[in-house]
């Protein structure tokens, strides 16, 4: 490397022999010029420097002999399946239009004593009151007594009004009328009260009906009316 470098400068020393003699009277003469001179060596000799550096360079990089592997494709092939034939499966039957009865506590649609514990007495929760006798529920369900109502030994009814939906289940209760009274006497004058809409109310979102059917659709009824009576028994 050091043979090479001194190649060159050699013949560039002895090129530019005569212009540091020149360099040498500048700054005898005037150490500016000579300045100005010494810096457009400077540059000179940079630049040659740097030439033949990269004329270096490139000799020692090394010629790439790798060879590119072609992209290799795939033929397309038909997949054989195992199976070319298979059977459907049977299409299921069709549910029945009666939906069964779900597990609750339920009793006959006559009255029925269920025991409480205070005070010592028995009540029955009847019902009613269905529109046209079409809208009859599937099961009864019994209310829960209102404890209030029971300490004080108070009996009567409520009357709830409610929406059928189309799987036959209850939903939207209002409570129409209440009425506090005996309803065992016929001559028991009855006033209004409200003490039984809330039990009546949970009671009929328990109820089920079988859905009304138009067209071979089942179909909401909306303002179905029940009737709950709440009856205190001595035991």
């Amino acid at each position: 490397m050091e043979g090479v470098l001194k190649s060159i400068t050699d013949p560039i020393n002895k090129a530019l022999a005569p212009v540091y003699e020149l360099i040498n009277k500048a700054f005898e003469y005037n150490k500016f010029l000579a300045g100005g001179a010494l810096a457009t060596f400077i540059t000179i000799a940079l630049f040659f420097l740097m030439v033949a550096l990269i004329s270096l360079g490139d000799t020692g990089i090394k010629t790439d002999n790798s060879r590119k592997l072609a992209d290799v494709i795939m033929p397309e092939r038909d997949i054989d399946t195992l199976f070319d034939d298979f059977e459907k499966p049977e299409e299921p039957e069709e549910q029945p239009e009666d939906i069964p009865q779900p597990e609750l506590d339920i009793s006959m649609v006559d009255n029925v004593q269920v025991a409480m514990p205070k005070p010592k007495a028995n009540f029955n929760a009847g019902a009613g009151l269905f529109r046209d006798g079409e809208y009859i529920p599937l099961f009864k369900v019994t209310p829960i007594y209102p404890r209030r109502a029971q300490e004080r030994g108070i009996m009567g009814y409520a009357i709830v009004a409610f929406t059928i939906t189309e799987t036959g289940t209850v939903k939207d209760v209002e409570p129409l009328e209440g009425a506090c009274g005996d309803p065992r006497d016929p001559a028991t004058e009855y006033r209004p009260c409200s003490i039984f809409n809330s039990a009546a109310s949970r009671a009929a979102l328990k109820l089920k009906y079988k859905p009304k059917i138009v067209d071979g659709k089942a179909v909401p009824v909306a303002d179905v009316p029940h009737k709950f009576t709440f009856i205190l028994e001595d035991s």
